[in-house]
């Protein structure tokens, strides 16, 4: 466990350091959001942090390969991961750079993604073989075994890019997800003595280092977005982890333990990332149903609509982090007791308080600012404002028979030259 931790602290902190630079080197080279309609920030604000997290990532490994079992994980096995990690987060990171900075089609993206999963099959991370719930492994043979694999990649990939919409969202949520994954994976490799899921292990050890690196620069109000470069990247990370866990192994040891039913590797991965993909498919459905691309953007994502409802910035942020960590702990609950029933209305019951927090909120938010006195100058602007407007007077100043005796003015009337009936104010 100190070799992961050490690992996970070394992806942080350069990943932490690297952001100031990054952010200067994407402000120089022109790679900042301007704000748009879809968007919830004013100001342009610098993208490019994913070649932070990638720094992050990159130093970890460089750590990792000098520690004595990381070593081992990464040497050992039919998967060459660090060659994996590097090569396709390297072409992944490209591509966010050239989209940050140019601006990217969805159709060369899509080749893009398509072609980091293909490094991902060629270095043996794969899906080959699906655990059931019959106890009996389904072998996938290289002709099903590709195109799912390629699937979760690149669904992976967009449903993290898709929830990219609010500070802090995207890296929270991604590094919650990881975390349950690594506690999951650590908890076999390491107690169960299961070796062959040290790869998952540490993978998820790295993404849950460079999302906590990143996330002081990115938590409301951001100084700096992850852009694509980061989102996809993460995205990669997380599905890699996710293959490995579910899919190269056979399952029938985890059914030999009591307190790690069959069912958990295919339920743990679809749940910590529920959020994304629910949004993912939320927005594939709406955008095909209105006639348009799946990949067209719009302001109507899950964070869009809790903002809607009266939430804050952060607290809409919060939110998201409590359903997906609320998600992740109910599945790890079930995978570590066997009190299921227990496990399970505990988490209904957070999850009820939950709705009833999420829609009471803004209303008392609402409530104890209509409650709060209304200061006297505050008052007598609003009266002065109020009044009926003359024409040429400003509405936001008092009429011209408002004003005493000695300051009344008579309206302006135009003159033939384009003058005022007083001095004359432009040229």
């Amino acid at each position: 466990m100190r070799e992961y931790l050490l690992t996970i602290l070394v992806a942080a902190l350069v990943t932490y350091l690297l952001t100031p630079a990054v952010r200067r080197f994407a402000v120089w080279f022109g790679a900042q959001a301007a704000p748009r309609d879809r968007d919830v920030h004013v100001i342009p604000t610098p993208r490019l942090g994913g070649l932070a997290m990638f720094g992050g990532m990159v130093g970890a490994l460089i750590v990792a390969s000098g520690l004595p079992k990381m070593r081992q994980v990464l040497a050992e096995g039919d998967v060459s991961l660090g060659r994996a990690l590097l090569l396709a987060g390297g072409l992944i990171v490209l591509l966010g750079i050239a989209d940050d900075r140019w601006g990217v089609d969805p159709l060369t993206k899509f080749a893009g993604q398509v072609a980091a999963a293909g490094i991902f099959i060629m270095q043996g991370i794969q899906l080959y073989v699906l655990p059931l719930p019959s106890g009996e492994p389904l072998s996938l043979p290289p002709a099903y075994g590709v195109p799912l694999t390629v699937l979760v990649v690149v669904a992976t990939i967009n449903a993290v890019n898709f929830i990219d919409g609010l500070d802090g969202l995207a890296a929270g949520v991604v590094g919650i997800a990881s975390l349950a994954l690594f506690s999951y994976a650590y908890l076999l490799s390491h107690a169960k003595g299961i070796t062959t899921l040290s790869g998952p292990t540490l993978t998820a050890a790295v993404l849950v280092g460079i999302c906590a690196g990143f996330l002081p620069h990115n938590f409301n109000p951001a100084r700096i977005f992850m852009g694509d470069t980061g989102s996809m990247l993460i995205g990669l990370l997380l599905s890699g982890s996710t293959i490995m866990l579910t899919g190269q192994f056979d399952p029938d040891i985890i059914g030999t333990y009591r307190l790690f039913p069959l069912y958990v590797p295919l339920l743990m991965v679809p749940l910590v990332a529920a959020v994304p993909f629910v949004d993912m498919m939320l927005a594939v459905w709406r955008r095909t149903n209105d006639g348009r691309s799946p990949f067209a953007p719009d302001k109507r994502h899950l964070h869009h609509r809790l903002l809607e409802l009266g939430h804050s910035h952060r607290r809409a942020v919060l939110i998201m982090y409590f359903w997906v960590g609320l998600l992740a702990g109910g599945l790890m609950g079930m995978a570590t007791t066997s009190n299921l029933v227990l496990v399970g209305t505990a988490t209904l019951t957070v999850a009820v308080g939950g709705v009833v927090l999420m829609i009471a909120l803004p209303r008392l938010a609402g409530r104890r600012i209509a409650s709060e006195p209304v200061p006297p100058e505050t008052v007598t602007g609003s009266a002065v404002a109020a009044e009926v407007s003359v024409p040429g007077v400003s509405a936001a100043q008092p009429s011209a028979a408002a004003q005493s005796p000695a300051t009344a003015q008579p309206p302006a009337t135009d003159l033939p030259d384009g003058g005022t009936g007083r001095h004359r104010q432009h040229i």
